[in-house]
């Protein structure tokens, strides 16, 4: 396949999958069910941060979790009793339990006392730093210093131990990049749809791999740079709308042609 081929392979399936149909099966529907900036914000971080394995599986417990937040998920992480933070132990979605809910939704009452938002911190560090990676390790270390339970750290990927960080590069597209076709929000404007990262996971990076974009056989960090920055080269302002097209190639069984 050459690169015109490729182009518009990449260009067909953007198309295809970045459309409202795609919200409802996806754990993306999860923030949608909400019109508060913070209530998305919260509902999204939490759905992305359970969103590894099978997607109908990951919706149905993500809405879970909405029921333990009482459908206000930005209140409760803001109010939360000691009460009511200890019915969230009863909680689990396979390796994450009770215990890592609560101490998530702690670590985000941090964040959100300190900046007013999880947006407003992701925003005001692009802006100090023009640089997202150090933005995800400066997340990652901030929403820590809240003390918790070590178990819980498993499950928010750490960039400076080489992790493809694929669930916070996914939040991330869901509210940095806009367009017309009303799956991802947009909402923090502050930083550029140029600034992200590929959502890499092992079926992304498949399929990366079979079309020529990655050559790095682990799925990490530095595979991840390697398929965004080949993905600029089609689209430099906004590379990561291929995220549609690389799950649409999956979809369309593009390996078992």
């Amino acid at each position: 396949m050459d690169r015109e081929e490729l182009r518009d392979l990449l260009e067909h399936l953007h198309d295809k999958y970045n459309r409202a149909e795609f919200i409802e099966p996806d754990p993306i529907s999860i923030p949608h069910s909400f019109t508060d900036r913070h209530d998305r914000e919260v509902a999204g971080f939490m759905a992305a941060t359970i969103a590894w394995g099978n997607r109908k599986a990951i919706v149905k417990s993500a809405r879970r979790m909405m029921q333990y937040m009482d459908f206000s998920p930005a209140d409760f992480v803001r109010n939360a009793s000691e009460r009511e933070l200890e019915h969230l132990q009863s909680y689990v979605h396979r390796t994450f339990n009770g215990q890592d809910f609560t101490d998530f939704v702690l670590c985000m009452r941090h964040i959100i006392e300190l900046y007013g938002g999880i947006g407003e911190f992701f925003e005001s560090r692009y802006l100090a730093t023009h640089d997202m990676a150090k933005v995800l390790s400066e997340f990652r270390s901030e929403f820590f210093t809240h003390p918790h339970n070590p178990h819980c750290e498993k499950h928010l990927s750490s960039i400076d131990k080489g992790a493809a960080c694929k669930r916070l590069n996914m939040y991330l597209r869901w509210f940095v990049r806009h367009d017309d076709r009303g799956v991802d929000f947009g909402l923090w404007r502050k930083i550029p749809m140029s600034a992200l990262y590929l959502p890499l996971d092992v079926h992304t990076g498949n399929m990366g791999r079979a079309l020529g974009l990655l050559q790095r056989k682990q799925s990490d960090w530095k595979a991840t740079a390697e398929i965004t920055a080949a993905l600029r080269e089609f689209d430099d302002s906004d590379p990561v709308r291929y995220d549609y097209s690389l799950f649409g190639a999956g979809i369309d069984g593009f390996l078992k042609m």
